[in-house]
């Protein structure tokens, strides 16, 4: 299984989810698990999704995602998960 984390933060707004699980399932990338806070008026998302079904390079979904980010005011971000295991690691 390939995992990915997907983090998504910023102000919030009206459908930034629904952007975000829109664009995963058209690229038939599988959501694993979800968590999402509001902490006064910002959002903060993460997501830890599969992409073995996927036929997009990991590296076009980060660029195709940042742009969705851009265009709706949040910063996202994508990592593997080895890497983020490696980086957040005690």
């Amino acid at each position: 299984m390939k995992k990915t984390i997907i983090t998504v933060i910023g102000k919030d707004t009206v459908g930034i989810i629904a952007k975000v699980c829109t664009y995963l399932a058209k690229n038939r990338i599988n959501i694993l698990d979800i968590s999402q806070t509001i902490v006064q008026e910002y959002f903060n998302m993460m997501m830890i999704v599969d992409m073995n079904e996927s036929a997009k390079p990991f590296a076009d979904v980060t660029n195709e995602l940042s742009q969705i980010g851009e265009e709706i005011g949040v910063k996202i971000r994508c990592q593997r998960e080895e890497i983020f295991h490696q980086m957040h690691r005690i």
